[in-house]
Formats: structure tokens, C-alpha cells, sequence
């Protein structure tokens, strides 16, 4: 078994704009070259400002967004020359969190139904057993069971991004992308989503890609750290190494943003 559980090689991911007819098309590099290996059972934190590409890679990893040029290796396999078939069969191994929980929670359906579809869909079990799953997944985020009955313009915004964390629990994947997953959230109910994160990549045994802008949130979760600029990675460490010594002055300009309570 390799170590690696995702290797990303000279990844590009650019987007055109513009007109052909004016001569005015352009392509937006949102992800021009980057390398990045994630170890199984590890926690990645990929920090940038607004703009520098980490969501863009974030999704091109998981092909919500098609990359441009590259190689995206998941337990040795590229995805990039999967066809649809083969690659939704992986697929099942890598889900996502979004940033905003009030967006990505489909206001007409049920608790139950949200965190059910996933494992209809794919036939993981069958329907009599979906309530009592459901329950263990909601259980697993610290809800009760009977909250699976109510909508979700009934709950908090950190019981909602919990809510997003047990559907992608569903599916047991092995990879998870956290895109922005407390930025929306006050900051005492961010603390609790890390808690239930952490918990669960080692109860779970998963491995984790946690996107944010916020490097002192990112401080208390990843074991290694990646910067990303203007869609290149720019400095990659671990944690302690790149807080204490930083060597890219994109780094240090992040790391002079954030208020000196947030690091030791």
C-alpha cells in the first residue's frame, strides 16, 4: 500500500473569458502547475487569500471542476483518465464539505432525506435501514436522532455545516475536501466544527484537504501546510515548521495578518 493516498502532478485548471470575435480571449490561470501529495490518514490545510485558486483545486481534485492539463493519482489510480463509469465508482471514496452550510442543504427536504440520498442512490443499503443509519450519522456529528424529521431552516448554522458533515460521512469515504467549512460560522461554533473534524479523521480514519484564508484556524488542525498564490502552491511544510519559520514572502505576509494570539 503506498503512503500517498492523493498525488497531484503539475495540475491546471484555467478558465477563458473574453471574446474570440475582439480579440480579447484570455484564460484565467485558477490553478497553473501545483504539486501536492497528501498522505493517507493525514490532515492537509491549504491556505490563501481570496482568489489564489484553493477552492478551484479543491474541486478540480474531485472533479467538479475538469482540470486543463495534469495528473490527479488517488491510491494510485489517475482519475484524470477515468471514464464516467469507472471514476463515479471512486468517486464514492472522496466527498466534499462546503463553505456555506445554509446553501448546500436543500430547504425542501427532510434531515433524513438529505443524508439519505447518497446512500440510495448508490445502493449502499436498503431503504428499512436508512432511518437507523441516518441516526448513527447524526450521532457520529453530535445531533439527536430525532432531528432527522425537521427542515433545514430549523437549525443553527454550525447544526446545519454538522449536518453537511454526516451526509458526507455517508458515502464512507477515505478522502474529504473542507472548503472553507467554519468561515461562515461564529467563532466559538467554529471551534466546535474543528473538535467533531479532528474526532472523526481519527475515529474514521480519514484523510482531509481543509481549504481556508485563515491560517490560524488551520493552525489547529493540519498536520502540514500548503500556500497557494496566484494558483501556485508557493511553500508547503509541516504546521510547526511553517509558523515558526516561513520562507516564501507571500508566507509571511499571511502569517503577519493574523492577529499574535493565534499562534504560540
Amino acid at each position: 500500500m503506498i503512503n500517498n493516498l492523493l498525488t497531484v502532478s503539475n495540475l491546471k485548471t484555467h478558465f477563458p473569458f473574453g471574446s474570440r470575435w475582439f480579440g480579447t480571449y484570455h484564460w484565467v490561470k485558477a490553478v497553473d502547475g501545483v504539486n501536492l501529495e497528501i498522505d493517507r490518514g493525514r490532515i492537509m490545510g491549504l491556505v490563501g487569500e481570496s482568489g489564489s485558486g484553493k477552492t478551484t483545486l479543491g474541486r478540480s481534485i474531485l472533479r467538479l471542476v475538469e482540470p486543463t492539463a495534469g495528473s490527479i493519482h488517488f491510491d494510485g489510480v489517475n482519475l484524470l483518465t477515468l471514464k464516467h463509469t469507472a471514476f463515479r465508482q471512486l468517486r464514492r471514496r472522496m466527498q466534499i464539505i462546503f463553505q456555506d452550510p445554509y446553501s448546500s442543504l436543500n430547504p425542501r427536504m427532510q434531515i433524513k432525506q438529505i443524508i439519505a440520498e447518497p446512500l440510495l442512490y448508490h445502493k449502499i443499503i436498503p431503504p428499512a435501514d436508512v432511518e437507523e443509519r441516518v441516526a448513527e450519522l447524526l450521532d457520529k456529528v453530535g445531533l439527536e436522532a430525532y432531528f432527522m424529521h425537521r427542515y433545514p431552516h430549523e437549525f443553527s448554522g454550525g447544526q446545519r455545516q454538522r449536518i453537511c458533515i454526516a451526509r458526507a460521512l455517508s458515502m464512507e469515504p477515505d478522502f474529504i475536501v473542507a472548503d472553507e467549512p467554519v468561515s461562515a460560522l461564529d467563532v466559538s461554533v467554529q471551534a466546535q466544527i474543528i473538535n467533531i473534524l479532528l474526532s472523526l479523521q481519527r475515529s474514521e480514519k480519514l484523510t482531509i484537504l481543509f481549504i481556508s484564508h485563515d491560517l490560524a484556524v488551520v493552525e489547529r488542525i493540519a498536520d502540514r501546510i500548503a500556500v497557494m498564490h496566484e494558483g501556485k502552491i508557493v511553500e508547503e511544510a509541516k504546521t510547526d515548521r511553517l509558523i515558526k519559520k516561513p520562507q516564501h514572502p507571500y508566507t509571511k505576509k499571511l502569517l503577519a495578518a493574523v492577529p499574535m494570539t493565534g499562534f504560540k
